[in-house]
């Protein structure tokens, strides 16, 4: 399995918008041969401090991270050169939506472990 992780930097203020964005998505990717499932991942302003072993507030920007998980690295390939993919990244969000540029980041799961109930839950 691979997943696609997209970091995007939104603009303070923008959030409400963002997230109202992908609950209102038209479910393209859904459909495409190899898809397994999709995450939409808001930051938290909580961050673990080795040095002091202490959890601190952050000021700093966070990242929404947006993560499709594929059974192959080939399916998402085929669907970024898709129509359903066109369509679906076709209606533009403001630039001023962002506090910066996106990072796309794909990995290879090499181990995953769910608890029992959750994967029996996940699978009916």
């Amino acid at each position: 399995m691979f997943v696609v992780t997209n970091r995007i930097p939104v603009s303070e203020g923008h959030e409400a918008d963002f997230e109202d964005r992908f609950k209102k998505r038209a479910h393209l990717i859904d459909q495409s041969p190899g898809f397994v499932k999709n995450l939409v991942l808001r930051p938290v302003q909580r961050r673990f401090n080795h040095a002091t072993g202490a959890w601190e507030e952050k000021a700093e920007q966070g990242y929404y991270l947006v993560q499709t998980y594929w059974e192959s690295e080939q399916a998402f390939w085929d669907w970024t050169n898709s129509e359903s993919f066109r369509i679906a990244h076709s209606n533009r969000p403001p630039a001023e939506m962002f506090a910066g540029p996106n990072v796309l980041e794909i990995h290879q799961v090499i181990q995953s472990t769910e608890p029992r109930a959750f994967s029996q839950a996940s699978s009916a």
